[in-house]
């Protein structure tokens, strides 16, 4: 069982490194090119951001989520565009939904869903937080407070090297964590995991968002699993789908220690949304 979550491990974060670095170097550029108006353009289009931040995290592995929660952690995208990218992101679910040789409406109604309720929920938060920081203002994240945190030397001019050191070090937390997660599912087992969820319908929605919860591409593997074996709902499987982010959410606690307190509260609101949805889906009897 080592070897097999071993080798899962590293296959899983090898397929992070080229998202982890071609997004560091983006970071890098816009810090040492950018004028203060392209800063500012991207500022004013931040408001359509989650429509194209869910439109982009459906894209399935979970480079994209990690890619977001580094642009957020500098400053480029907005919550509700990290939000929705996290909602959005599927993982492992569309190559699963394939090889079972599932039904196209079905795989079209799962992403569509997906991409409809990260992009809602993601606008909202956004209107939330506009209204909310006119009345308490912070000081907005910057890209080179990424660098300075990280003490990567950003400022000597090799953007290259720069983003590589950045990559390295992220794609180093991941290997660890993701063995760690990897190691727990398979000690835990599939079969017992959805036994448990499917006890009680209300709580297994709240338990299956837990499972999202796990920074590891197996959990999406396990929900799909259980929901095409017949286990969970749709509402069930649609909440942990929504809630895994993959290794997104490990990028931000390790990209941006400096809000801490945030990371917690964007966590607490990734886990409520998606719980909440899956509620109204079980409520209404959607079936995908």
């Amino acid at each position: 069982m080592l070897l097999d979550v071993l080798k899962d491990t590293l296959t899983d974060t090898l397929k992070l490194i080229p998202f982890l670095y071609i997004t560091y170097l983006l970071m890098e550029w816009l810090e040492e090119r950018a004028q203060e108006k392209t800063i500012s353009m991207l500022q004013r289009a931040r408001r359509l951001g989650p429509i194209v931040g869910a439109a982009t995290g459906v894209i399935p592995q979970c480079g994209f989520s990690a890619a977001a929660a580094s642009m957020y952690s500098g400053g480029v995208i907005t919550v509700g565009t990290l939000l929705a990218v996290f909602l959005s992101t599927s993982d492992e679910m569309l190559p699963i939904f394939i090889s079972e040789q599932v039904n196209i409406k079905t795989i079209v109604s799962v992403i569509g869903t997906k991409i409809i309720l990260g992009a809602i929920s993601g606008l909202i938060v956004d209107a939330f937080l506009r209204v909310y920081r006119r009345k308490h203002p912070r000081t907005d994240r910057h890209i080179h407070d990424l660098c300075e945190q990280d003490n990567c030397h950003c400022e000597e001019g090799n953007i290259f090297l720069s983003a590589f050191l950045h990559t390295i070090e992220i794609t180093i937390f991941i290997l660890i964590i993701t063995f760690l997660a990897g190691f727990a599912i398979e000690g835990i087992g599939e079969e017992r995991v959805g036994a448990f969820l499917s006890g009680e319908p209300l709580l297994g929605v709240a338990l299956s968002g837990l499972i999202g919860l796990i920074p590891n591409c197996g959990a999406s593997v396990t929900i799909t699993e259980l929901y095409l074996k017949g286990i969970l709902t749709s509402g069930q499987m649609m909440t942990g789908l929504l809630i895994g982010a993959g290794v997104g959410l490990l990028i931000l606690f390790r990209s941006d220690r400096r809000h801490m307190k945030d990371n917690i509260k964007i966590t607490i609101a990734l886990y409520l949304i998606g719980v909440f949805w899956g509620l109204v889906i079980d409520r209404l009897g959607i079936v995908f």
